[in-house]
């Protein structure tokens, strides 16, 4: 079958049912139009609130107090702030308690204002609280009460973070204490135990291993320095002669002997040299007593026809001397010796004894820093707990109030009402086509060769012009008055929905 006689099959059939299709999309639009209108108007309050998290004094604290993020502060309290105890404070303050009947209406009821309250953040310090209700005075008082919780939870919430926080530090504090006095015991103890191979705090951080090694090797060190002072005495000794001959110039000759002495000596040494040392406090020696005075008589000297020399009684008295504190010295060295083997044995008999100290020490180190920091974060909030009850650490400031609305924003019934046109005519099409292929009737030559009878042709339809156009016209003004409906419904608006719930209460009565 061509497409055209399709086309033209459904528009006959379509159009014999067109009063039905027109009936049913009034049907649908007017009470869709009315439904429409009895909706309740919806009143929208908003305030916007400024929260300045870095206030003067918080600048001011910073690096000094604990800082209590104020940033973080407000964000918290921005998403807290519909949490539901906060909502059932909402309800207890303004006239929304007076919708609850009972405990599934107060759970309707707290679930639409979890859903309704709207938090926009604007900007980073700045955020709008709206909410939208059929009663104007009571979306006002919702605003306003949140804005109110939002103060009290701002002025209070650090507050009871520092108490907390204050509670919490003199827990930990009180424990680490009792740790570090048994630690302190502990470490004392052990201390007291192994004395001996332990560093000591007065020994500058060394055991008395340490001190006694290093005693001995700088008594070694004095006793080469002894013994190199005596062989020098010795050969001093050697080289002088007991007595001076008889004619000879007394003190000028020894002293002469002592200056060439010297003058020997710097050739060979440099003048640090011990012996030219000794050499110069001889010269000096022998020039303070004038040329060591006058010749001695009797005795050896008289036997052998000279005066004893005085630079060789002082120095063999000065190498007594030497020979008696390298005896002294050789002593020493025993003893400390004796002392390192003593302490090297017990160290080697305790290997364990070292490391065991080292991680008392080192437990005892790290409660010590910790119970250090804790009194200095203790000091730190007591300063912060000050500072906020003398200041605020966040500022609050409501830049726009909130008002009574007096203009509704909701709902929007132009959509609705366009919505509601688009239905009811899509339902009067709907219809139309159902019926056209439901029809059983014969709009064309095609519909009768169906049945399988011959048929010779067709004829036009006797409707006069002027008849077929008056229901057309007629099709077409119910249309219009349905369109005509849809913007009377339009441009009535609020003031429609204002009257027609009276209107309609009066014409039931």
């Amino acid at each position: 079958m061509p497409l055209p006689a399709i086309v033209r099959r459904y528009l006959a059939a379509g159009w014999r049912h067109r009063w039905k299709a027109l009936i049913l999309a009034w049907l649908i639009c007017i009470p869709g139009w009315i439904a429409v209108s009895l909706l309740p108007n919806q009143y929208e309050a908003n305030a916007r609130v400024y929260a300045d998290p870095e206030a003067i004094l918080g600048t001011l604290l910073r690096g000094i107090a604990v800082d209590s993020s104020p940033a973080r502060q407000v964000e918290m309290l921005q998403r807290t702030l519909l949490s539901r105890p906060n909502l059932e404070r909402v309800v207890a303050r303004t006239d929304l308690d007076m919708r609850v009947r009972d405990s599934a209406s107060r759970e309707r009821l707290l679930d639409s204002l979890a859903r309704d309250i709207r938090i926009t953040l604007q900007t980073r310090q700045l955020f709008r609280i709206d909410y939208r209700d059929r009663d104007p005075r009571l979306a006002y008082d919702v605003v306003r009460t949140l804005i109110a919780l939002f103060m009290e939870a701002a002025m209070s919430n650090d507050r009871q973070q520092m108490q907390t926080a204050r509670t919490f530090l003199q827990q930990q504090i009180s424990s680490y204490e009792a740790q570090l006095r048994e630690a302190e015991q502990r470490r004392a103890e052990f201390r007291a135990r192994y004395v001996d191979i332990l560093p000591s705090d007065a020994l500058g951080g060394a055991s008395r291993l340490e001190q006694a090694r290093g005693r001995l090797v700088e008594q070694r060190g004095q006793l080469q320095d002894a013994r190199a002072k005596r062989d020098l005495l010795r050969k001093q000794l050697e080289t002088t002669p007991a007595t001076l001959a008889a004619g000879a110039g007394g003190g000028d000759g020894r002293l002469a002997a002592a200056q060439q002495r010297l003058r020997e000596l710097r050739l060979r040494f440099t003048d640090q040299h011990p012996e030219v040392v000794a050499q110069r406090a001889i010269i000096a020696e022998l020039r303070a007593s004038g040329g060591g005075g006058a010749p001695r008589a009797g005795g050896g000297a008289a036997g052998s026809g000279g005066a004893a020399n005085p630079l060789h009684e002082q120095l063999r008295l000065r190498l007594v001397e030497a020979e008696a504190d390298v005896a002294s010295l050789e002593r020493q060295v025993r003893d400390v010796e004796t002392e390192v083997q003593r302490l090297e044995t017990l160290a080697r008999q305790a290997p364990h004894v070292q490391a065991e100290f080292q991680n008392i020490d080192r437990d005892y180190a790290v409660l010590r820093k910790n119970y250090e920091e804790l009194l200095a974060r203790r000091e730190s909030l007591q300063l912060a707990g000050a500072a906020n009850t003398e200041g605020d650490r966040v500022r609050l400031e409501v830049v726009e109030p909130p008002t009574v609305p007096i203009e509704p924003v909701g709902p929007n019934r132009i959509l609705f009402s366009a919505g509601v046109l688009v239905v009811g005519i899509g339902a009067g099409l709907g219809l139309m086509l159902l019926l056209a292929q439901l029809d059983g009737g014969f709009y064309t030559i095609h519909d009768l060769r169906k049945i399988g009878l011959p048929v010779l042709g067709g004829i036009s339809s006797a409707v006069p012009p002027r008849r077929g156009f008056a229901a057309v016209a007629a099709f077409v003004l119910g249309f219009v008055v349905l369109l005509a409906a849809f913007g009377g419904t339009i441009l009535a608006g609020p003031s429609l929905a204002a009257r027609l719930p009276g209107l309609l209460t009066r014409f039931i009565a």
